[in-house]
């Protein structure tokens, strides 16, 4: 994806480290000892510099700290630990940079919600030329269990696989994770707050992987509301944490529109939006899988050629979608809150939320997949005064912090909405480190050095972030 009009933007992204002595920030890739296949790995991708998230968590990861890391959907997290994990599974499997000749056992594991493997497996791809052979494989439900065990035979370097179906495959005994030495955990929070924590629990104790302290643990996500982080500090050893911008906001770069409309009218109204704006990259976004299948039978009976993406289909069928919406065969995508984290889609120029979600979190990831790394986008979103009642304080908040318009109705739901505030009812957002408690911080000068570290004190300073990608690069986008 190309870099969009306000990149340059991303110069005055803050960033947080949080923790004891954390290793000096890289400015560009070149800062960092790549091997030449990542190099020609970030150069196929198009990548000039780095993302701010990338900027701090190469290096700290490269250093072999615990790492817990909070940056807004489309940053750049995934190359941000994959491009320093797959350089130091090279330096173990292959020292001297030579490669190893003999197969090796697993040494990375991400750990992934569903449609967060999607992203790990296009990186799988995207650094396949690698002439070290660092071997990866995916393990995920929806797929057939009898081709991902055929992948497994060989073993690999890096396994990507949601809980349930490496649960499956530990408990038939076709993984080992005794030799892991870097453990994953991509939308931690996500896979946490959905209630996948007896399973990563019985992952992370039951099945031989390096205890804590013995192995590297990286935490990625785009919020770490406070509880989330007491659940994942179990996992981490004197950990890093990372915040890159205001977590859990929503950029200016996305235009917001939020419009007043009951459950009866909101079929013309979408209609009536998309003969307006047009329907190229438009990803509508609904609360029931029932409805999702019902509204893009509607819109393709309307001339809006529509496909729909949801928990009840199949991996192929959910693969199929996203081919048909990528391409333009499809251009308006309807899906429940499955696609709003993780999937890999370049360049959605409109998102509309036809039902608005129940929290502020997951409001602000839907819109995030569009107006990414600089580009401008739009998102729309269907208020019903009385559903959507309780949303309208923290609806408001994030409008205002974006420098977007409150509409008169929403003011009037906010002062309606007892018991709704801008705080936890409305949304808590995980920008700060839960242990600072009172501690004191230190800020880094303009030249991004670091005063003293100590305990864990803070430092914070603007960066240049964001990268900017060649034309055609859109297939190698890394979240």
């Amino acid at each position: 994806m190309a870099a969009g009009i306000n990149f340059d933007k991303y110069d005055d992204i803050p960033v947080d480290v949080t923790g004891a002595d954390p290793p000096p920030h890289i400015t560009t890739f070149e800062d960092v000892e790549f091997f030449e296949s990542t190099k020609a790995t970030v150069a196929k991708c198009g990548y000039k510099r780095p993302t701010p998230v990338q900027k701090y968590a190469v290096p700290i990861i490269l250093a072999g700290r615990d790492l817990m890391a909070c940056a807004q959907t489309g940053s750049g997290k995934t190359a941000a630990f994959l491009l320093p994990a797959i350089t130091k599974l090279i330096k173990e499997e292959a020292p001297g940079g030579k490669p190893g000749r003999d197969p090796v056992p697993t040494r990375c594991l991400i750990i992934s919600s569903n449609e967060g493997a999607y992203p790990a497996d296009r990186l799988r791809r995207a650094r396949s030329h690698s002439r070290y052979g660092v071997s990866s494989v995916v393990a995920y439900g929806g797929t057939a269990v009898g081709y991902q065990l055929r992948q497994l035979e060989g073993g690999c370097n890096i396994l990507v696989g949601t809980p349930g179906r490496l649960l499956d495959f530990l408990n038939r005994g076709k993984v080992q994770l005794d030799k892991i030495s870097i453990l994953i955990l991509d939308e931690a929070d996500r896979m946490l707050d959905m209630g996948f924590e007896p399973e990563i629990r019985k992952i992370v104790s039951n099945y031989g992987l390096p205890e804590t302290g013995k192995r590297q643990t990286l935490m990625f996500s785009a919020t770490f509301p406070e509880e989330i982080q007491r659940i994942a500090n179990e996992f981490l050893h004197n950990y890093l944490f990372l915040t890159v911008g205001r977590v859990g906001g929503a950029t200016s770069d996305i235009t917001q529109r939020i419009i007043e409309v009951d459950e009866f009218g909101k079929r013309e109204k979408l209609s009536e939006i998309l003969s307006a704006t047009g329907v190229d990259r438009t990803l509508v976004f609904v609360e029931t899988k029932r409805n999702a299948d019902f509204l893009a039978t509607y819109l393709s009976q309307e001339s809006f050629p529509t496909t729909s993406i949801h928990g009840d289909r199949f991996q192929r069928e959910r693969e199929e979608a996203l081919r048909d919406f990528r391409s333009g065969r499809a251009p308006v995508l309807v899906a429940t809150s499955v696609a709003a984290r993780g999937l890999d889609i370049p360049d959605v120029k409109h998102v509309v939320n036809y039902d608005l979600p129940n929290n502020i979190e997951e409001y602000v990831h839907r819109i995030g997949r569009t107006g990414r790394i600089g580009n401008q986008g739009l998102a729309t979103a269907f208020f019903h005064k009385e559903k959507d009642a309780p949303l309208a304080r923290a609806l408001i908040k994030v409008l205002a912090d974006a420098l977007q318009d409150v509409p008169d109705f929403l003011e009037a739901a906010a002062e309606a909405a007892v018991g709704t505030n801008y705080g936890p009812a409305g949304g808590r957002f995980a920008s700060k480190d839960y242990r600072q408690g009172g501690g004191r911080g230190h800020k880094g000068d303009s030249n991004g050095v670091g005063n003293d570290q100590g305990g864990f004190g803070n430092f914070s300073e603007s960066t240049t972030g964001g990268f900017s990608s060649s034309a055609g690069a859109d297939d190698e986008k890394w979240d």
